[in-house]
C-alpha cells in the first residue's frame, strides 16, 4: 500500500525488511567495534547425536542398510553429552565433561579418550591431544581457520543474537552450519570449530547428525582451567598429518562400506 505524503511515497510492506536490514547492520557494527563483549569464563555444550541421521549422511550407504537401522535403533539412537570451552580475550580450551545431560547415566565410555582441543590466538599456535584409533597424538601446529562463508540469518541462543555462517568438510563429507554471537568478541568455537568474528555458540553438523549447543554461560576468573598438563604422552604430529590419517581412515571404511565414525570421533 502506497501513501503520499509531503511530495514522498511509502511501501509499507518494506518496512519489516527495512527494520531487519538495519538491526543486521546495527549488530554487525558492534561485534566489530569496542562495543563487542569481551569474555572470560567456560562455556557449558550440549551434544546431540543422532546416530541414524549420521548413518543417512553417508554417501556410500546403501538405503535398505540406513532404512534397517532406522527401524531398529529408533529414537534409541539419540545420545547427549556435555562438553566445556574455557576461553578468555586470547586462549581457549575444549574438552569432555564429566557432568552427564542424565542423572542416571554416566558419560559414555568413548568420551574418556583423550580429547583436549587449545587454541592461542595471541601467538597463532594451536596444541590439540587427541586419540584416534587407540592411539593418542599432540597435534602442535599455527592456527588455520576453516573457510567459513557468512550468512545472514539470526536467531537466538544462550541469551544472544547470533549470525549463521557454513563451512564444508571435504574429507569427512560434512556440511556444517556454525552460528557465532554479535557481542562476544571471541574467535573461538566448539570441538575444533573455530575462526568467526565471534564466539560460536551452536555447530550443526550434517542436518542434525550432531548438534552441539551453549546452554550455560559462566563469566568468572580463571586460574588454572586453560593450563595444559606439563608431561603429555603422545606422539607429536602437524595437523597436516593429523587430517592425513583422517583421510586415510575414511577411505577404508567407504571400501569396507563401514561408518567412519565407528573408529574416530564424528
Amino acid at each position: 500500500m502506497y501513501q503520499r505524503s509531503s511530495g514522498k511515497v511509502y511501501n509499507y510492506k518494506m518496512f519489516p525488511q527495512i527494520i531487519k536490514m538495519l538491526l543486521l547492520t546495527t549488530m554487525i557494527l558492534l561485534s566489530t567495534t569496542d562495543y563487542a563483549q569481551k569474555i572470560e569464563g567456560s562455556v557449558r555444550y550440549l551434544m546431540t547425536e543422532d546416530y541414524v541421521k549420521q548413518l543417512a549422511s553417508i554417501d556410500y550407504l546403501s538405503k535398505q542398510a540406513i532404512d534397517r537401522s532406522a527401524y531398529v535403533y529408533g529414537d534409541r539412537g539419540v545420545y547427549k553429552s556435555y562438553a566445556v570451552l574455557y576461553l578468555n580475550d586470547n586462549q581457549t580450551k575444549y574438552e569432555d565433561s564429566e557432568e552427564s545431560p542424565n542423572k542416571d547415566v554416566s558419560t559414555w565410555s568413548y568420551r574418556k579418550n583423550e580429547y583436549t582441543i587449545t587454541r592461542n590466538f595471541e601467538k597463532n599456535m594451536m596444541r590439540d591431544i587427541i586419540d584416534l584409533q587407540g592411539k593418542t597424538y599432540l597435534i602442535e601446529d599455527s592456527i588455520h581457520a576453516p573457510k567459513w562463508k557468512i550468512l545472514n540469518e539470526m536467531k537466538e541462543i544462550a541469551g544472544h543474537v547470533c549470525m549463521n555462517a557454513t563451512m564444508t568438510d571435504t574429507v569427512k563429507k560434512q556440511k556444517i552450519v556454525g552460528w557465532f554471537a554479535l557481542d562476544i568478541k571471541n574467535n573461538g568455537g566448539p570441538e575444533r570449530f573455530f575462526g568467526l568474528p565471534g564466539l560460536i555458540l551452536e555447530v550443526n553438523i550434517n542436518n542434525g547428525g550432531m548438534v552441539i549447543t551453549a546452554d550455560k554461560i559462566d563469566l568468572k576468573k580463571l586460574t588454572t582451567e586453560l593450563d595444559l598438563p606439563k608431561k603429555i604422552k603422545g606422539k607429536k604430529i602437524r595437523e597436516n598429518d593429523y587430517f592425513a590419517k583422517i583421510k586415510k581412515l575414511c577411505d577404508e571404511k567407504r571400501k569396507m562400506e563401514m561408518p567412519y565414525f565407528y573408529f574416530m570421533r564424528y
